[in-house]
């Protein structure tokens, strides 16, 4: 019998939005897979097979989240995603069999948030979209005075946050604050009177 609490779970579920993704993988049986299983998970996936198409057809307002393999037919996943970070400012997961580590480094720096290699059960690719989600998530929710960005880096005043490509990067309070002070003066020289007295206030 099910408890009183379930419908109120459903409904709480189905209200929510799915996550929309945007799928651009040339194999057909992986893509289908991958469609079916994020599917399970509320994720709502459309799927694109020629990097080319999948440009000429990208419309960023309708996608959250991008999984781009990087050998593609008609043009190749790191120039299709130089492509996307034009107007999408999501996260972007480059999953490929691919494992070197220039192809790593230039998918980072070309705007990809994340990399992983195939093959890759499922449940783990999952969790990387849903930490992706989450780290998006709470830089969108936070308020502008809160948030200080330079590109990939973001720095949570509030929280006591930094985000870097995609990824938290765990510093001590004293770490922290060094930083904050040197980003709320970006592009400005400090000296060390300065930076002491806005640490410590001496």
């Amino acid at each position: 019998m099910p408890s009183l609490d379930q419908p109120d779970q459903l409904s709480a579920q189905t209200a929510a939005a799915p996550v929309r993704l945007l799928l651009i993988e040339d194999d057909v049986r992986l893509a289908g897979l991958v469609r079916d299983y994020l599917a399970q998970e509320y994720f709502q996936v459309t799927v694109q097979h020629q990097g080319d198409v999948a440009v000429a057809n990208f419309d960023a307002s309708s996608v959250d989240i991008i999984i781009l393999d990087l050998m593609l037919p008609g043009m190749n996943g790191l120039q299709v995603c130089t492509h996307l970070r034009k107007t999408f400012t999501g996260p972007i997961l480059i999953l490929t069999a691919k494992s070197s580590d220039i192809d790593h480094v230039m998918g980072l720096e070309l705007g990809a948030d994340d990399f992983v290699t195939k093959p890759i059960e499922p449940p783990v690719l999952l969790a990387r979209l849903r930490a992706l989600l989450r780290r998006t998530q709470t830089v969108k929710n936070t308020s502008d005075n809160d948030v200080l960005s330079f590109g990939k880096l973001h720095i949570n005043l509030q929280s006591h946050q930094v985000i870097l490509a995609g990824e938290e990067i765990d510093l001590t309070t004293q770490e922290f604050e060094l930083l904050s002070v040197l980003a709320r003066h970006a592009g400005t020289v400090l000296n060390r009177d300065t930076i002491y007295n806005n640490i410590r206030g001496i």
